[in-house]
Parts: C-alpha cells; structure tokens; sequence
C-alpha cells in the first residue's frame, strides 16, 4: 500500500499549528459510524492496511476518548495521514505482544499510560492498590513497576533498529536525576535506564506528527534532537549543545540535597516555552540534553484536535468496564494547562503554565455529539480541565509574559496582568445546558476559588445551574506556612467562597454543600499544623470521607523539600513528616472525629502539648475516655498480630505432606512486578 503522506513544507512545531494538517471536517463523522483505532491485524487491515508506521504500547486499557493520551496522539497521527496501532497493557514477559503488527515502518511510541506507573501501584504508604482504575475491571497486575523501562526493553528485542520513544507522565517527570520515593533514593534519568533514544515530554500531539513527518522523509533520530519537547542521552563522546545551561550533574544530586535542591530550581525556571533554555545534565561522562518546552497550541488547533472521530468508547474487545473511563465518559474537556503552581501537583510541570482553550463552537458541538448517542442520559458530568475556571484566561501582556519566570500566576497573590475575565466561561456553561437532549451541565473540575470570587455572576451561574447538590473543591490546609509552601491562597479565601456559596445558593433555592479537600504530611506539615486544621474542622463541621496523603511525585517542587528538607527557591529549611508513625497521626487528626482514630489522635495531642484538647469543651477533639469501638479496635489490632496470617506461615506444596523437606520450601507468590537487571535495585 503507498502511503499518502502530509506536504512537509512548515513542520507543525515550527509555525505553532496543527490545523494545517488536520482535516476540519473529521468532526462530522456521525459517532455511530466512527471506529477505534485498531489493536490487532485484523482490525488494521479493515483499515486497509497491511503495515503501520507508528504502534503504541500503552499501561493503560484503550478507551477512544480525548481524555486518554494514547487516543488523543494516536488520532492526530491518524488524522496527518499515518497509520497507527494500538498495543494496550501487554505481556512485558515476552515480545510477542510487540511484533503483532508486524515492524512498524517509524517508531515504536512507549507510555507506563495516564499515571505514573509508581503511583498508579502504591499508596502513599507503599501498600499495593486495590484497584487500578485504568483497568478492566479495575484489576491490578496488568501493568509492570516502572513500565516505561520494561515496555522499551521489549520493543528494542521485538524488532532491532527500530526507534523507540517514550513520553506520557510517567517519562516527562522522569526526564532528569530524579528523588524516587518508592525505593527512597535518587535515581538518574529514565533515558538511561530505559534505553529509550528520545523522550518527548509535556503535551504530545505537534512533537509526534513532526517526528512522524521526518522520519517518514528519511531523517534519523539523532536529525530530531534539536526538536522543542524532547529529552535525549549523548554518547560519551559527543559534547551538549555550547548555548545549553549545565546543570548539577547525577552524582552531585544524589550525594548533596543542596545540589539537588538547586537542581529542582533550574528546571522549574526553564519551563516557560517563550523563554526556556536547553538544559544539560552529566550522568557520569554521559549528558542528558532537555530542549526547551514546545509551544502552546492555538485555538484552531485545539478544536481540531478535540474535533476527531472519537468513539468516546472503550475498545469493544473488554468484557468489564474500565473505572477511569466510567468517571469522565461524560465528560467535557475545554481548556489544559494551569497557571496556579502548586508545589505538590504535576499537571503545571506536565501541561504546562499557559492555558490553552476551545472554542465556544468546539465545545458545543461536542456536547450535541454526546447528546446523539442512545446510552446519554442527559447529564454532563463535568466541564472544565485541569481546574474548572482558567477558560481562555491570559497574561494581558505579551511581552512581559515571554520574558517572566514566575512559578504561579496567582501566588502569593494574583499577578495584575493576569487576565481573570469569567465572561467567556460563564457564556460557554451557558450555551452548553441549552443544548437539546441536555438536562444538567455539572462542574466537577477543582474550582479555583480564589479567582471565582472575582466574579460574582460567575458564582450565581454556578450555584444556580451547574452543582450536583455537593461541590468538591481543594483547600488542602489552613495553616498559613503548610499553605504557603503548597502555594496555596490562604485559610480566609477558603472561608470567604464558603461563605459566597452558601448566599449564593439560598439565593438560588437550592440546599448544596461544600466538600473540601485536604493533605495530611505535606512538607511543612507538623503536628501543630494538623492540630489547626483538625480544630478548623470541627468548628466548621466538615469530616473528611477520605484523607488525601502526600506522595512525593518525580519532579515536584514538594518533592524536592520532603527529600531535602529545603525549599528549592528560598533555601530555606522545611520540616517534613516522614516516619510511617508520623504520618499515621497526621492522617488521624484529619479523621479525629472517627472512633478508631482515638488513641492516634490522643498521641498526636499529649506529643503536641495539646491536652485542651482532650475533654468536652467546644473546641475538644475527643472525650477522656475513649469510646467502646476504639477499645474494641485495639483490641482486634492486638489481637491480629497473634493470627497465624500475620506470622510467617510456611504452606505445604500441593500434593505434599505437612512435614515433607520439600514442603518447608517457602511458596512465593507470582508477583507483576519485573525483576530489576543484575546490579541495580
């Protein structure tokens, strides 16, 4: 089969679009008639293809939704005249999953999927998840530990030769020397330990169809170094780019925090893409070169991007439903990016700070879409992004924008050029619920809610028409320093929006209620602060269903402080809870109101010199003596630790005999994880 391939002429990267290549009337392919993209042979060659160019291996189950990365990359390529193939959540112990569409004529294009692998496993306190999400079912087990590095291993054996690039959260936040909480150590780049020949970090779509495009006219992948949004390891031998800012090499942040620290700060220094410079990090004698971010993506192009022929379906080849999928099915995406920095989220680092927005008629064609499919029952489940209420918000000035390093635009306070206008938004909510066949636009996005504020019809429009009868939204603390260090608005503008949507929703004659968001063991967090916040929530009546505990992501500025103990930007120092025990009373005192939690909490208050508040007066977190069911649970507690499953307890081989020597032999499990290579943890 020829391959009809785009004119070459302005490569997307280069002129900042992707309209130009992407056909505006895809969008009007009726969603009954629209197909996945395939993920077997069979299904490519209904395509009528016979080879592909370009195969994803994904950690996640394929659903065709523009919420899942793997569907919204694999579409623009398909969409720029490429063939693409779809390898989801393979078997990493053996090849065949990657040869099943025969050697892809470009690249293999590699992501552990939605989450960093890591995270998508543990909890914060390093006990395997009960589900994942992304799964089928919500199995666990589909997916291996740190899957970039097992997925590249196995496309380097399927086919020799074939370039082999990763990206998604995952290698994008493992790009550089980075602190990895689960094994509690510095680890080096991704790159080198994944063998991968680029990483392409942040936001895919323009820097994978200009790689298609010049590879598929004959460049190498060395000709794609110089690419905005890569990341790549030279050879011991060759020297970085001359114009490329030097960073604190592997070995110095793995040995020095100080290094570490300011080797946190360059990064996050260079990620304005008007402004970014090349960085370049020794690893031994062996550089890793990171090019600046790539550009944010106009309007046009993101309406084209949103625009193609979704199936908004999981692959019909599952069986049971895929949690993630079921969340956001309904869902409507309408801007990315988040100018708001905080400390302890990756989607700043990831998206990056520029917000880049829909258009109104994008959006709502959209809807009408969904509207048409027999299986909608009327309900938006969410409008919004990133944060519910950034929609076409932009630095009102150009040219200082192309030059500011701020790390947020809203922190400590919002920035005077910073564009907040909520008129575009609010006209968008209000087109969206007058689509026919829709009943209820629901904002489930987080709410920015210092900006909200600004806006008071902003705050009718949502109390009055877009809330479930619950709004989530994420405070996170009230302590003045933890909320600082998060980046955070303080305590009073939580309590002031608290105070507006109440109003504003009796005004409306609805009865609705805040559901806020906290993080237990953020660096800065001590007993004192929880203390505060536990004192904060029980004079305000909010018991948390669920505690949010801090996982230090790759590449975060909290990150950086919880493994250092210094602020990246002011060199200060940062107390951080880090003992198993610790972080347990953190997490009781935001959940003091649970019997079970009485004797943390009461711990957590004598450690802390708070007997005042132990007793009956208003502002006591528990009584003096503790109630039946926290006797009771230390109890069982006590009691488990005695059962035979709590001890280690040797199980006869089937067919054995208790007492037979090869009984004695200890029965491991058969685990998902994959063995590290010989050597190395």
């Amino acid at each position: 089969m020829t391959l009809s391939l785009p004119i070459l002429g302005q490569s997307p990267t280069r002129d900042g679009q992707l309209e130009s290549i992407i056909p505006e009337n895809e969008r009007l392919i009726p969603l009954k008639d629209r197909r996945p993209l395939p993920m077997s042979m069979e299904e490519a060659r209904a395509y009528g293809w016979d080879e592909l160019d370009v195969v994803f291996v994904t950690g996640d189950a394929y659903v065709d939704h523009p919420s899942f990365a793997m569907a919204i990359l694999g579409r623009t390529l398909q969409a720029a005249g490429f063939r693409v193939g779809i390898v989801s959540q393979p078997d990493w112990h053996k090849c065949d999953d990657w040869r099943r569409f025969g050697k892809p004529r470009l690249f293999f294009a590699i992501s552990a999927g939605n989450m960093d692998s890591m995270i998508n496993h543990y909890t914060a306190n390093k006990k395997v998840r009960n589900a994942d999400a992304y799964s089928p079912g919500g199995k666990i087990g589909l997916r291996p530990d740190r899957a970039t590095l097992a997925y590249c291993q196995r496309a380097r054996e399927a086919y020799k030769g074939v370039p082999v690039i990763a990206g998604g959260v995952e290698a994008s936040l493992r790009r550089l020397a980075h602190y990895d909480y689960w094994s509690d150590k510095v680890r080096r780049s991704i790159l080198l330990d994944s063998k991968a020949d680029l990483v392409a970090y942040g936001m895919g779509e323009r820097t994978i169809i200009e790689m298609a495009q010049r590879l598929a006219a004959g460049e190498t992948i060395a000709d794609l170094r110089k690419m905005r949004g890569v990341a790549y390891a030279l050879g011991a031998s060759e020297k970085p780019p001359e114009e490329a800012l030097t960073m604190p090499s592997f070995e110095q942040v793995r040995d020095d925090k100080v290094a570490f620290a300011e080797a946190t700060r360059m990064i996050h220094n260079e990620t304005n893409p008007y402004n970014a410079r090349t960085l370049v990090q020794f690893h031994d004698r062996q550089a890793i070169v990171v090019t600046p971010p790539a550009l944010p993506v106009t309007e046009k192009s993101m309406d084209r991007i949103f625009g193609l022929p979704y199936t908004r379906k999981a692959h019909p080849s599952y069986k049971e439903p895929i949690p993630a999928f079921e969340t956001i099915k309904n869902s409507v995406t309408i801007m990315r990016g988040c100018f708001g920095g905080c400390t302890f989220c990756s989607i700043t680092a990831h998206q990056g700070r520029i917000i880049q927005s829909r258009s109104r008629e994008s959006v709502v064609t959209e809807i009408k879409q969904m509207a048409e499919d027999n299986g909608f029952k009327g309900t938006v489940s969410d409008i919004g992004g990133p944060t519910a209420n950034m929609y076409q918000m932009q630095c009102t000035r150009p040219e200082v924008e192309a030059m500011c390093r701020r790390q947020s635009c809203v922190h400590p306070k919002i920035c005077k050029l910073l564009g907040t206008d909520h008129g575009p938004l609010i006209n968008l909510m209000r087109d969206a619920r007058s689509v026919d066949g829709v009943k209820k636009v629901l904002v489930a996005s987080g709410i920015r809610m210092d900006l909200a504020q600004r806006s008071p019809e902003y705050m009718r429009e949502l109390t009055a028409h877009h809330v479930g009868g619950h709004l989530k939204v994420a405070p996170e603390h009230v302590d003045p320093y933890v909320l600082d260090k998060m980046k955070k608005p303080c305590n009073d503008d939580f309590e002031k929006f608290a105070d507006k949507f109440a109003r504003e929703s009796k005004r409306a004659g609805k009865k609705q209620y805040l559901v806020p968001y906290f993080i237990a063991s953020h660096p800065g967090s001590d007993l004192d602060a929880m203390i505060h916040l536990a004192v904060f929530l029980k004079r305000n009546g909010y018991k948390p269903d669920q505690v949010q505990d801090f996982i230090p992501a790759p590449l975060d500025v909290a990150t950086c402080m919880y493994y250092t103990g210094i602020d990246p930007f002011t060199k200060k120092k940062v107390e951080t809870a880090k003992s198993l025990k610790d972080r347990k009373l953190q997490r009781a005192l935001m959940q003091f109101f649970k019997p079970e939690n009485y004797f943390e909490v009461r711990e957590a208050l004598m450690e802390a010199g708070r007997q005042d508040l132990i007793g009956s007066g208003c502002d006591c977190l528990i009584p003096d003596k503790p109630p039946k069911e926290a006797i009771q649970r230390r109890r069982d507690d006590a009691n488990a630790r005695f059962r035979g499953e709590y001890v280690h307890t040797i199980k006869p081989v089937d067919g054995q005999k208790k007492g037979s020597k090869k009984s004695s032999r200890h029965q491991q499990p058969k685990g998902y994880r994959p063995k590290p290579p010989k050597g190395r943890s």
